[in-house]
């Protein structure tokens, strides 16, 4: 990152996070057990040419998604329902995530914001926005931030069909979008794991 991004709690790059405990080497064993490459990587960044100027269409996808299920809703909740500030603060960082996930360096800055993301989802969440007062739930269960893998890969494909009428090349585009979500989930899951099992 060159240059800071104006979005309320986006710290890519911020030197001021706290180092990775997870060492570079280690994050390439974890791509290498993903079979994740620098043909993935071209593939991403093909992908971000395609999926990056539709982003508003790709969260409106996601949100409705997670909106008609009360209980993925709930993360982003009060006791008098959804807090829309919180929403809209983090839609502007899932957005971001879209041209990160395309664009990712794979270095010490990128590492040490996956760790900041995974923090966020249990035992930082609400922090970034003030969230607490409003009574929204303390973390986001594993179990759904697990499971959304699934959505986040489908509902892209159709996306990326816009872009690409070559069905070998989408499914080569689609495929890394696939093993970059896992990346990052498995990495945000680290604050989640007993400590040594992770």
């Amino acid at each position: 990152m060159t240059e800071p991004i104006a979005i309320p709690g986006y710290r890519y790059g911020d030197p001021s996070l706290p180092a990775a405990s997870l060492a570079l080497a280690d994050l390439d064993h974890l791509k290498a057990a993903l079979l994740f490459g620098p043909d993935d990587v071209v593939a991403l960044r093909r992908a971000g040419d395609i999926l990056i100027p539709q982003t508003e269409a790709i969260l409106d996808v996601w949100y409705g998604f997670v909106a008609a299920h009360e209980f993925l809703i709930a993360s982003f909740s009060g006791p008098d329902g959804p807090r829309a500030e919180y929403l809209a603060r983090v839609r502007a960082r899932f957005g971001q995530w879209i041209v990160d996930t395309c664009r990712a360096e794979y270095d010490e800055a990128w590492l040490a914001y996956q760790q900041e993301i995974g923090r966020r989802h249990f035992t930082g969440k609400n922090q970034t926005d003030g969230a607490a007062a409003a009574g929204t739930p303390p973390l986001v269960h594993f179990r759904y931030l697990n499971a959304l893998i699934y959505p986040i890969y489908a509902t892209v494909r159709p996306f990326l069909e816009k872009g690409d009428n070559d069905p070998v090349s989408v499914e080569r585009m689609h495929q890394a979008w696939l093993k970059a979500v896992l990346l990052q989930v498995t990495l945000w899951a680290q604050p989640y794991v007993e400590h040594g099992a992770w």
